[in-house]
This record gives C-alpha cells, sequence and structure tokens, in this order.
C-alpha cells in the first residue's frame, strides 16, 4: 500500500537532485524513500545537522579584528562622516 504527499521545490534545487540521483540509478521518489528510511532507522536526521564553522583563515582574521578593537592605541571616531573623511584623505 502506498500513499502520495506532495512537496514544493525549488525547481533548481529539484533539477540537480534528479540529475545526481539519476547517475546513481535511482528516482528522486527512491531517493526520499531512502532518507525516510534512514531519518526512522536513526530516529532523527540521518546526517549531522550543525551551523558552518569559519575556516582557518576567517577566524584568524576574526581573532586579529577582535584583537585591533580592544586594543587601547585603537584610532576611534565620533563620527561615519569623521571616519570616512580620514580614510580618504
Amino acid at each position: 500500500m502506498t500513499s502520495n504527499y506532495t512537496i514544493r521545490l525549488d525547481a533548481d534545487l529539484r533539477r540537480e537532485a534528479e540529475t545526481l540521483f539519476t547517475d546513481l540509478g535511482m528516482s528522486l521518489a527512491t531517493a526520499f524513500q531512502i532518507f525516510l528510511r534512514q531519518a526512522i532507522q536513526e530516529q532523527g536526521l540521518p546526517f549531522p545537522v550543525r551551523k558552518k564553522q569559519p575556516n582557518k583563515a576567517t577566524l584568524a582574521a576574526m581573532k586579529e579584528a577582535l584583537g585591533i578593537a580592544e586594543s587601547p592605541d585603537a584610532k576611534t571616531y565620533s563620527s561615519a562622516r569623521e571616519m570616512m573623511e580620514d580614510i580618504l584623505k
């Protein structure tokens, strides 16, 4: 026994997914069924869901920016106009 379930997908996402799953020898419907079976087996999403972590270069830039911001020698401005005038000198 089967039942139908309708979902809305972004057209590009659907096209890319159909291409991928066709290359893997299955339909989009089969891929959804596999996803659902794995979710049931795992009792949750069958893959980790987390926010992306910044890479090493971004973390280093963030650390540098915090160091500059916390420095007592950091240049400060009382307005955006003052800052822009200094930058454009």
